[in-house]
């Protein structure tokens, strides 16, 4: 059986799964006959995902010219350049993550404090949040946080600002979304092994207090400040479950 391929909108190749044979001897018989097709395909690259069940497979990509790409807990990925200098997007580069301002309205700030710290460091209040999971728009991904943080339900009402940081965990960098949220729900229950401490702290209180780090006093007073950016959708601008927007609010003028 001959490796299949389908293209991509790039002129990139993409190997069946389902082509490829279960052997690494006979997978190495089906990248030989394959080459000199593909080479003639005019298409830029081809890329090779293979289920960890084959990494077995590894070494004939490699001698047939594959180079690793990226991996996660299900796939190792390998690209082949069929054009001296294609361009190969890049592996994963960022950690993309989001926090909240949920204020009531008695002016009630929902904080909370990490259980777990940098050594040395002492009690923190910062804002509820945390890392967007694959596929999960941003919006839900800040309310999803704070409900599993604190136990509150909200009501998305804004993004107010963003945070972009080089040198992260591993090398990456990470992009924090800052968003502004109403409480639907009042009744605290903290996230035992991740949060030592939950609360609603009036605004003010946080705004001065000397367990609070200047960028948080800094993205509350912007929350307060200013409406932020709100979602929205566009006809014919692809699907709301795929894509997600944010403008400011338009006006009547």
């Amino acid at each position: 059986m001959e490796l299949r391929t389908i293209r991509n909108i790039y002129n990139d190749l993409t190997v069946d799964g389902g082509s490829v044979a279960a052997g690494p001897r006979d997978f190495a018989r089906q990248l030989e006959a394959a080459l000199p097709r593909w080479r003639l395909d005019e298409a830029h690259l081809v890329w090779l995902d293979l289920p960890v069940e084959n990494a077995g497979h590894v070494p004939a990509a490699i001698d047939a010219g594959f180079r690793y790409h990226s991996a996660d807990d299900g796939r190792l990925r390998l690209t082949l350049r069929l054009v001296e200098n294609a361009y190969v997007p890049p592996p994963p580069t960022h950690y993309i993550g989001a926090g909240g301002v949920v204020l009531r309205e008695s002016g009630a700030l929902l904080v909370v404090s990490e259980r777990y710290r940098r050594r040395g460091h002492g009690r923190h209040l910062k804002l509820p949040g945390g890392a967007l999971q694959p596929g999960e728009h941003i919006e839900a991904a800040v309310r999803r946080e704070i409900l599993e943080e604190t136990g509150i339900e909200t009501r998305f009402r804004s993004l107010v600002c963003l945070r972009h940081w080089h040198g992260y965990r591993d090398g990456k960098s990470d992009i924090y979304f800052v968003c502004r949220l109403d409480p639907v729900t009042f009744d605290l229950a903290c996230q035992d092994d991740e949060i030592e401490e939950c609360l609603w702290m009036p605004v003010d209180e946080y705004l001065s207090h000397e367990d609070v780090h200047q960028f948080n006093r800094r993205i509350v007073r912007a929350a307060l400040a200013e409406p932020g950016i709100v979602p929205e959708t566009l006809p014919g601008y692809g699907s709301p479950d795929t894509h997600e927007l944010f403008m400011p609010p338009e006006t009547d003028s």
